[in-house]
């Protein structure tokens, strides 16, 4: 084929392309401006922790959720800058009201929270609900559901929701959500809310981290249903009996006088305060202001006797240990040569050739040898 055929071929194709031009249509660009520039923003990365700072005291919600993405983030380098940011928001922290709310799935936190929470953002409260969600062990995804079950909520200017995945480890999660309501403290969040899954561990690490626990129940659902241990009956402050509306206000009277009864066979609690035991409805807001009327008055009772402040320093000593103890396991299981042995060992354990607490000790001499040495060497 000559050169000039070939040429004309090639014009033939050219002409029958869908992306000729066509007289009197305008033809859309070929490079999208608005995504080049999207994508060299991204390239010029993070911010810096100064300007992480700044945003978040001004109150920027972008930055805020930049800096709790690096606070969950399990790369080193994030983990670094995570951590320079936490120590500048600190001096701007610890102002808000920390209120933990928990219950089994079905008893109706996401409407409860909703509910509460429109009348605080109404009250001219700036409000933070953060969220630990259930997850699935095996795929380690997570429901996410609260900013759509929460719809009017989320979308309020004064209103802040965040969930975080439960997956992996709880005491990681927990931490992570300990760090991430001093970023909100500091951003300008006054009431904070901390819900939890209500079905296991979770309540624990919560408590650690909150002034008020509100354990949320149903009537007549049975112990079987209700799921909850009487550990968590006596960490609550107050017990709420959801979904009081209609037929069921009478069942919601029962359950509360049966519950109150039971509240008075716990030790007094630490704080000095008596739990109640109250009704709700979510639906038709009764029984809303007076559960906040009870968090307020054991917030001045708390605060009048020292019992606050006195928490609060418990509460970061708490999680100063408990930072330790997961940082120590994630250094241990992260380690190459401990991982190699592991494997090695797991096989000898589970054929039955040697028990499972001569490679534990062993694995741990190794490990924390290795770290003398090293720490020596940098000496």
């Amino acid at each position: 084929m000559t050169k000039k055929a070939d040429r004309e071929k090639t014009e033939k194709r050219e002409n029958k392309s869908t992306l000729t031009l066509v007289n009197g249509v305008s033809q859309p660009p070929l490079i999208d401006e608005d995504s080049v520039k999207r994508y060299k923003a991204k390239r010029k990365g993070l911010p810096t922790v100064d300007e992480f700072t700044e945003g978040i005291l001004k109150g920027n919600l972008t930055i805020l959720s930049k800096a709790i993405t690096l606070i969950e983030s399990s790369l080193p380098a994030h983990t670094e800058v995570a951590q320079q940011i936490l120590e500048k928001c600190i001096p701007y922290s610890g102002n808000s009201l920390r209120i933990g709310i928990t219950g089994v799935p079905g008893v109706g936190k996401s409407s409860f929270i909703e509910s509460l929470g429109l009348k605080l953002v109404h009250d001219f409260h700036k409000l933070a609900v953060l969220a630990i969600d259930p997850s699935s062990e095996r795929s380690r995804g997570s429901i996410m559901g609260d900013k759509t079950r929460m719809e009017e909520l989320s979308s309020h200017a004064n209103a802040f929701i965040r969930p975080s995945p439960s997956a992996g480890s709880l005491g990681g999660v927990a931490r992570k959500t300990r760090e991430t309501i001093i970023l909100c403290e500091a951003a300008g969040y006054d009431t904070i809310f901390v819900e939890t899954v209500g079905v296991g561990q979770s309540e624990t690490a919560v408590h650690s981290m909150v002034d008020f626990f509100l354990l949320l129940m149903l009537a007549g659902a049975g112990d079987e249903l209700q799921g909850i241990k009487r550990g968590i009956m006596e960490m609550a402050d107050a017990i709420a009996i959801t979904k009081a509306d209609g037929e069921n206000i009478a069942r919601a009277e029962r359950a509360r006088a049966e519950f109150s009864n039971a509240l008075h066979l716990f030790p007094p609690s630490d704080s000095g305060w008596i739990p109640r035991v109250l009704t709700c409805s979510s639906r038709t807001g009764e029984g809303i202001d007076e559960i906040w009327d009870s968090i307020l008055e054991y917030t001045g009772l708390v605060k009048s006797n020292g019992y606050f402040e006195s928490n609060r320093k418990d509460q970061s000593c708490y999680w100063m240990y408990e930072t330790i103890n997961q940082t120590l396991r994630d250094s241990f299981y992260n380690d190459t040569r401990i991982k190699k042995l592991l494997q090695h060992y797991e096989k000898l354990v589970t054929a039955g050739e040697i028990s499972p607490f001569a490679p534990a000790k062993a694995l741990l001499e190794k490990y924390f040898n290795r770290r003398f040495i090293k720490l020596n060497y940098r000496r």
